[in-house]
């Protein structure tokens, strides 16, 4: 694979020390796996599940029970699992779009959203936003050292909040991801200020990673993306809406029609990819979630700022390493393209993507497009040029993508080794 013997040398020696804490990432693996498990069990899944539905999809027997699946995984009310939900931004605008009114407010207690929301909510001005439906928004950032604004976010509850968003990952953000138990106390906070307010928790990124979920601790809604976590590699498309009967029912009526709600969509055959793929989730975040620690190690040993660092706790799959150059960044990204089992001979340049405010590189060889429970990487181009990466549908996958990085870096003289 055309790896250096230094390097390898190097990264080995780093793997052996990680020993102890990838068998504490099985143990929650294998726990997650039985509920899993268990879940499909209790819903009776049979290969009549798989069965193709086309036109309206009415009466799609696995579409129904795939969303029973899910909500007993992550123990709510009810569940929105659809391939018509193309991302996870997509799934975050119809559960917002779906529950909030003109002249209701969302709140955002953890600072700014990902990128792609800004143009959904309107802190960008963009056509069909929420704004230009009288819908606004107020944020209130965590504190320099990452702790909640607690009376900044009591200060901006008001009457007209509607719906609190919690980021749960940090998108492209330095604050740190959100614990399952911080997320807890906030919206304990927030149902102390008001209680009829809606908590909806971006989950994106941290399926799996706990042995609970949001949605388990007070989350009225719980948002993601099949292509992600949960997806395990296989879903094609697809994302999901977990949470009170009454939140799920609203957004399902933004999605299709209002009176049809979840009673069409048609799955098209894409049943048993979505069932397969959940099956498999547990074991795919734990090689990500392997990958994600190597990586913080072997950089934060290179000297260079890794968030979070080589011996924190993980709440999510991406690991952000800020490398303070261009060329660094795209180094890193050509390394991970070339690990690819997909497109491995191209070269990733920076770009113009559309939602994002400046020129993005994103490496990313994957069987399905811009899947990022896949190895992948990426990096908006600007100070101080930090690259997320994640995923790796399997540990020796994730490893072999970080060797590749370093190996890009020591070629072209931007790292020496140890």
């Amino acid at each position: 694979m055309g790896i250096d013997p230094r390097v390898l040398d190097y990264c080995n020696k780093i793997e052996e020390e990680l020993k102890d804490r990838f068998i504490r990432i099985d143990s929650n693996a294998e726990y997650n796996q039985l509920k899993v498990l268990k879940a499909m069990q209790d819903n009776r899944l049979s290969d009549v599940h798989f069965a193709a539905t086309t036109g309206y999809g009415y009466n799609d027997i696995g579409r129904d029970t795939l969303e029973k699946v899910y909500a007993d995984i992550f123990q709510a009310e009810d569940a929105l699992v659809r391939p018509q939900l193309i991302s996870g931004t997509h799934a975050l605008t119809i559960a917002l779009s779906g529950n909030l009114r003109p002249g209701d407010e969302i709140l955002s207690p953890v600072g700014k959203p990902y990128d792609t929301l800004e143009g959904v909510i309107g802190i960008t001005p963009t056509k069909g936003s929420l704004a230009e439906f009288g819908i606004t928004y107020s944020q209130v950032d965590l504190l320099p050292d990452g702790s909640f604004d607690w009376n900044g976010i009591k200060a901006s509850i008001h009457s007209k909040t509607k719906l609190i968003t919690i980021q749960r990952s940090k998108g492209y953000a330095s604050r740190p991801t959100l614990s399952v138990q911080r997320i807890e106390e906030l919206i304990r906070f927030i149902k102390e200020c008001k209680s009829d307010v809606i908590c909806m928790v971006d989950n994106c990124y941290g399926e799996f990673v706990d042995i609970i979920e949001p949605s388990q601790v007070g989350a009225d809604l719980c948002v993601g993306s099949l292509i992600k976590n949960p997806g395990g590699g296989l879903a094609p498309i697809g994302g999901y809406i977990v949470g009170k009967a009454e939140y799920v029912e609203n957004a399902s009526n933004r999605l299709t029609a209002p009176g049809l709600g979840k009673e069409v969509g048609a799955t098209l055959g894409l049943n048993a990819s979505l069932f397969q793929g959940l099956f498999l989730a547990p074991q795919v975040v734990s090689g990500a979630l392997k990958g994600a620690i190597y990586a913080a190690n072997i950089y934060e040993r290179l000297g260079y700022p890794v968030h979070p660092n080589g011996s924190e706790e993980r709440f999510d799959i991406i690991q952000a390493v800020t490398l303070n150059s261009a060329e660094a960044v795209i180094a890193f990204c050509k390394g991970i393209q070339a690990a690819a089992p997909v497109d491995s001979y191209v070269t990733p340049e920076p770009w113009a993507m559309p939602g994002y405010q400046c020129d993005v590189i994103m490496a990313a060889g994957a069987f399905v497009q811009g899947s990022s429970i896949e190895l992948s990487a990426d990096a908006p181009i600007k100070p101080p040029y930090t690259v997320f990466f994640q995923g790796g549908l399997t540990w020796y996958h994730a490893k072999l993508g970080i060797l590749m990085s370093v190996q890009q870096l020591y070629e072209q003289g931007i790292i020496s080794l140890p």
